[in-house]
This record gives structure tokens, C-alpha cells and sequence, in this order.
């Protein structure tokens, strides 16, 4: 009994249409796709002043046909900065309106745009155009009537002292008035406890300013005189990047049993975290006419500093000041030094004084012997020493 087998099928005629088949669906699934390749900008970036001194409300609406979801995330980033400064500030929000400081005597700017990542765009950040604005206070004043030399130090972390000069232009009996502002605060307030001289406001000092620590403290300096405008000055302050500690306390040198110099220290007084402090070392030999030769050894946040015997032979004084480290701040204020001096008894010098009086004895006695010998010389056979002249 005969089998016939069946013909072959035409496979090469088959692999066309399978590469048709998946290039249509893909073309399909492509269409179909819900991934973002582009997302609109911000709507409607607005800048307003709530009268706080500089700090502006920046608010915008989110753009059209994009909403958040599990799978897809919108956020924005924010810039902004005065007219003329080299850097802008960022920030990344989910939010519709932020809060930040600016110099109002210079134009505000401020750009957004919008980012979005997540499911719909196969993770990957797509980022709209910037939208842009800009904001500027109505100026009021010559600028010479502006107060000059405007000064702020944060003295051990517990008062602000600032300063001032009237401006050029500026009327006499002109009345200063500093207001301020930070986060946590309804409204701007008036400085209570003004520094003066002649009756005429030139500084303030600000204490329990701890809530203000690391926020924007703004602060504005105006003046008033009958019939003239004057120019308010406007500043946005960081207290942590103001901060002046009081010298060092304690400050003792004294003599290891290696003969190495040990300088210890206490951190200051006020409340001045510890652990924010760094503190510089000086030493120099002691001139009692001139000015000591200040050579400086070593910045650290230790309150030792050893002095090796290597080092030792032209020390005489040493200074130690402090001010807030890097940890804690961006910059600060060197405090005000506080010196030691002190004499160094070394092994050299005992060495020296020991010798003197030795070399001294031989060489009296050397001396001795030598004039005995000329005598001895100069007298004849059998006359006794003491009978000649000069003997």
C-alpha cells in the first residue's frame, strides 16, 4: 500500500506577508501609542508683590491637555534672578506658585517651563519652551539719596547689628526706618531698637532672629523728609552667612613631655553652634620694636594645635580666631584674635649658658700658665720669682 506525502508548503512565498503583517502592526501600535515626544509650556507667569520687601509671588496655570497621573508626572522648573547677576537660582516644584527674594531695586526675571516624565513619555524627560516675565518696582528718588555703606553683622548667632550712612543727596534731618521680613512672619516689621547719632537713625540692631536662620531676611531702608523723596534701599540677607563669633577662650600654651608645644583652646561664648567653627593659628617670634611676622600654620575645627620642636626656635606668640565653617555657611566674619606669648626654655640655650662659664675658666687659667712661663724666663739663676719687677 502506497502513502503519498503532501506537497510542501511554500514557506519563502509566506515570509513577505509575515513581514508585512508585523510592519502594519507596528505602524498600528505606533499610532496608537500614548508616549509624549513634546508638552506645552506654563500658562499665564505672573510676578506680584505682596509688600513683604522683596520677597515676590511667582504663580503660573499648568498648560493645556496634561494631567497627572500614577504613570505620568508633571513638574516645573523655575529660574529666576536680578537684572545683572551672572547665575540664576532654581528651583524644581510641583507647585503653581512659589515665593522668592529679589533685590527690588533692580528688575526681577523669571522663567518656567514644564516637565514631563513617566509612563507617557517611556521615561523619558521631555521639557516644554520657557515662558517669561518680568517685574520691577516703581523707582521713587534720586539714587544719591539712597543710604550708603549699608553693613550687616550677625554677632554670635544672637543679634543683628546693621549699619548705615545717609546718602549724598539726602536732606538733613532725614528719618531712617528699617522694616523687615522672613517666612513665618504675617507682615513687615519696624526695627524697635535704632542706632543713633545726633538724634538721626544710623543702624538697628535685631535680636531673636533664630526662626530667620537659613530663610531669605529681607529688608528694606527707607527715609522720609518733608517735600522730598528718597530712595528706598532694598536687601535680601542670609544671618548664617553674616555670623561673627566672639574671640577664642581659654587660650594656654604649655610644654609636653616630648618638649613639644601644645596649644589648646575653648570654643566662644553666645550660641554659636561648636560644630560650625573653624579656627586659623598663627605663630610669631615676639620684636619689641617692630611688628611680630605673623606666619599662619594651620586652618581646622580641632581646639589643639602641637608645636613641634623643629618649629619652635623662633616662636614666641600665638593667636587663635575663629569664624563659621563651610559645613555651616557659604562665608562669614573672622573674629577677633586672641594672643598668647610665652619664652621657650630649650636644651640649646641651657647647653650655651653651661659652656660659658667653662670656656671662661680655661681660658683664665691658660692665661695664668702663660705669664708664669715668661716669668720664668725673664729671671735669673737662683733669684727668687717674687723679687722681679712685674712678676
Amino acid at each position: 500500500m502506497l502513502h503519498q506525502r503532501a506537497p510542501p508548503a511554500p514557506a519563502m512565498a509566506l515570509q513577505p506577508i509575515s513581514l508585512l503583517s508585523l510592519v502594519l502592526a507596528w505602524g498600528c501600535v505606533a499610532s496608537s501609542s500614548p508616549w509624549h515626544t513634546a508638552v506645552a509650556p506654563p500658562l499665564d507667569l505672573q510676578i506680584t508683590d505682596p509688600g513683604l520687601l522683596g520677597s515676590l509671588d511667582i504663580e503660573w496655570k499648568p498648560p493645556p491637555n496634561v494631567q497627572t497621573s500614577n504613570e505620568c508626572t508633571v513638574k516645573y522648573k523655575c529660574e529666576y534672578r536680578n537684572t545683572g547677576d551672572r547665575e540664576w537660582k532654581v528651583i524644581f516644584t510641583r507647585k503653581l506658585k512659589l515665593r522668592v527674594g529679589f533685590d527690588l531695586s533692580r528688575t526681577a526675571e523669571v522663567k518656567v517651563q514644564t516637565l514631563l516624565k513617566g509612563w507617557c513619555t517611556n521615561d523619558v524627560e521631555v521639557q516644554s519652551e520657557w515662558v517669561y516675565a518680568t517685574f520691577r518696582v516703581p523707582l521713587q528718588g534720586k539714587l544719591e539719596t539712597e543710604v550708603q555703606n549699608f553693613h550687616c553683622v550677625y554677632h554670635d548667632w544672637e543679634y543683628l547689628r546693621c549699619t548705615w550712612q545717609p546718602g549724598l543727596l539726602a536732606p538733613r534731618g532725614v528719618n531712617y526706618r528699617l522694616y523687615y521680613w522672613y517666612e513665618g512672619l504675617e507682615h513687615a516689621v519696624q526695627c524697635d531698637n535704632y542706632i543713633q547719632d545726633h538724634g538721626i537713625n544710623m543702624g538697628c540692631m535685631l535680636q531673636n532672629l533664630s526662626q530667620a536662620e537659613y530663610k531669605d531676611l529681607s529688608i528694606c531702608v527707607n527715609g522720609s523728609v518733608a517735600a522730598t523723596s528718597l530712595r528706598p534701599l532694598y536687601a535680601t540677607l542670609r544671618l548664617h552667612n553674616l555670623a561673627k563669633p566672639s574671640p577664642p577662650q581659654q587660650l594656654v600654651v604649655s610644654m609636653s613631655a616630648a618638649e613639644e608645644l601644645r596649644v589648646t583652646w575653648s570654643p566662644p561664648g553666645g550660641q554659636t553652634p561648636p560644630q560650625c567653627l573653624e579656627y586659623e593659628v598663627q605663630l610669631a617670634e615676639e620684636q619689641r620694636e617692630a611688628k611680630a611676622a605673623w606666619a599662619s600654620m594651620s586652618t581646622q575645627m580641632e581646639t589643639v594645635f602641637t608645636i613641634s620642636r623643629a618649629n619652635q626656635s623662633r616662636v614666641s606668640c600665638v593667636r587663635v580666631r575663629g569664624r563659621t565653617n563651610s559645613f555651616c555657611a557659604d562665608e562669614g566674619f573672622w573674629s577677633e584674635w586672641t594672643q598668647e606669648c610665652f619664652s621657650v626654655t630649650r636644651k640649646e640655650v641651657k647647653q650655651l649658658f653651661i659652656l660659658i662659664p667653662v670656656i671662661l675658666g680655661l681660658s683664665s687659667s691658660l692665661l695664668i700658665f702663660t705669664l708664669i712661663g715668661q716669668c720664668k724666663k725673664r729671671s735669673p739663676a737662683g733669684k727668687p720669682l717674687h723679687t722681679l719687677v712685674g712678676c
